[in-house]
């Protein structure tokens, strides 16, 4: 048997239209496979590290706040002319990961008592509140994670000796 012309023309056109979509389809599976791996890193990896990096901030924060609250407890104010105060403590060298900074922050003239504890890495930033001893104590510092750390008063005002 012989096939008609239209009839050949029409099996034609059916492998050309089955090519087609074949090419169709496979080119917007690549296109959300492409966009997937590009926003994969952002979605799955920098949320959650940022996420549990934050809450560890918080964390480090209200820790370096107790322990200079402590220190802020046992100092006398009245009758001592001399003497230091001296407490180490140690904090993670890192958290997810990656290295961070501590910084107690001063005060402003404008409204005593708001001294911060501010503990960050890049974008990530964690403030805690030292509720206002740093005034009365003087407070100030900055340190990394990395070994033991030590607060310190001296009565005198002098600064902590070495």
């Amino acid at each position: 048997m012989k096939q008609s012309r239209s009839n050949k023309a029409t099996l034609d056109e059916e492998g050309v239209s089955t090519t087609i979509e074949y090419i169709a389809i496979t080119g917007i599976v690549m296109t959300l496979l492409i966009v997937l791996m590009l926003t994969m890193n952002s979605v799955f990896m920098e949320g959650p590290r940022d996420l549990v990096s934050y809450h560890s901030f918080v964390d480090i924060g209200n820790g370096v706040s107790t322990r200079i609250v402590d220190v802020y407890v046992i100092a006398p104010y009245v009758q001592v002319e001399k003497g230091t105060i001296r407490t180490k403590f140690s904090i993670p060298n890192e958290v997810a990961r990656g290295s961070y900074s501590v910084d107690l922050i001063p005060a402003l003239s404008s409204s005593p008592g708001s001294e911060t504890i501010v503990v960050s890495r890049g974008s990530v930033k964690s403030t805690s509140p030292l509720a206002g001893i740093g005034s009365t104590l003087g407070a100030s510092g900055s340190t990394t994670g990395m070994g033991m750390k030590v607060i310190c008063y001296n009565f005198s005002g002098g600064g902590c000796p070495e």
